[in-house]
């Protein structure tokens, strides 16, 4: 089965997890961390150019499992971590990583934070290196085997 199949598999099977958690997920530190991830996601390769914010954008909005926030809400606080991230990336990252953390004590959410970082960096069929480097990263910061993830 090509790389391809397999990875828009993986993200399906995700995205149906999720959806059957929802109702578990409405916490506002789930949704911070959530467009952390994607922010973080995103900048994987250090840069965000305006068709790659556009395209998470639209992704995160339109999401189901995301659906229990404001479209509006979701699209600032992404907007705000990309900036975070454009204006120091270093400085940035460490801060969306600390507010990942934040969804440590609730393991639910933790593991959908980092599906949610998984189906984003896969939607345009290549989840790449870079892309695993930040959602590894996230696993680490939350105490989560990133191998549970095949990363």
């Amino acid at each position: 089965m090509p790389i391809w199949n397999q990875l828009r598999q993986a993200a399906q099977g995700m995205q149906t997890q999720l959806v059957a958690k929802k109702n578990d997920l409405k916490s506002g530190a789930f949704r911070d961390a959530s467009m952390a991830m994607c922010a973080l996601v995103a900048a994987a390769d250090g840069s965000i150019d305006v068709d790659e914010r556009r395209k998470v954008a639209g992704l995160v909005t339109t999401n189901e499992v995301l659906s229990n926030f404001a479209a509006d809400d979701l699209r600032a606080k992404f907007d705000d971590y990309c900036n975070k991230l454009t204006a120091d990336f270093d400085f940035g990252k460490v801060s969306l990583i600390q507010e990942i953390s934040k969804t440590k004590k609730k393991p639910t959410e933790a593991r959908a934070v980092i599906q949610i970082g998984i189906i984003i960096g896969g939607a345009d069929g290549n989840f790449d290196a870079d892309e695993k480097k930040v959602v590894k990263e996230a696993c680490f910061a939350l105490g989560i085997d990133p191998t549970e993830f095949e990363l």
